[in-house]
């Protein structure tokens, strides 16, 4: 019975991460258009990648997540959907891996997970898929230099403050649970 319990508590943590994915990228597309699925982009949602330091559920729920909001998006082409949400696994399975390397008592490698993945696949991405001509290394260096930037931003600028506002709260800590 408590296995069972694990897992449904596991789907609901991961279903209320990716919940919370789309509720921010949907707020933030409201105030300020175009800021989290346009060109150039700061995804403030992506600050939640910091909730690998802290579950495991938040591997599914950010990639759903990612998913969810791209298939939400205008003018999204099917490989955005595929390399996306790959982008945000790959981000979330080795932000969890070095979640316990830390510097000044912070997981930074985690915190740039998401900013190498998503620069390298996504700022390749936009290269091949939306530029138009023939891919060249200075356009694909633009395109991840942009990408990394607002990754770096929501991840490292929203994620650091958030992480230390969650680990004070201690509320992911299975004793504080019901």
């Amino acid at each position: 019975m408590q296995n069972k319990k694990k897992r449904t508590f596991f789907m609901v943590e991961a279903a209320l991460i990716a919940a919370l994915y789309i509720a921010l990228c949907y707020a933030q597309e409201l105030i300020l258009p175009s800021s989290a699925t346009g060109a150039i982009q700061v995804r403030i949602a992506e600050a939640l990648s910091v909730l690998v330091c802290f579950t495991p559920a938040a591997i599914p729920g950010l990639a759903v997540g990612c998913f969810v909001t791209n298939l939400l998006t205008v003018g999204v082409i099917p490989t955005d959907l595929a390399l996306g949400t790959l982008a945000t696994l790959l981000a979330s399975l080795a932000g969890y891996a070095l979640r316990n390397v830390k510097f000044i008592k912070i997981p930074f490698l985690t915190l740039l997970m998401p900013v190498i993945f998503n620069a390298v696949i996504i700022g390749m991405e936009i290269e091949i898929f939306y530029i138009e001509g023939n891919f060249t290394l200075s356009g694909f260096l633009i395109q991840a230099g942009f990408v990394g930037l607002g990754e770096l931003v929501a991840c490292v600028g929203l994620g650091t403050p958030l992480y230390l506002v969650l680990k004070k709260l201690d509320i992911f800590n299975q004793k504080n649970l019901p």
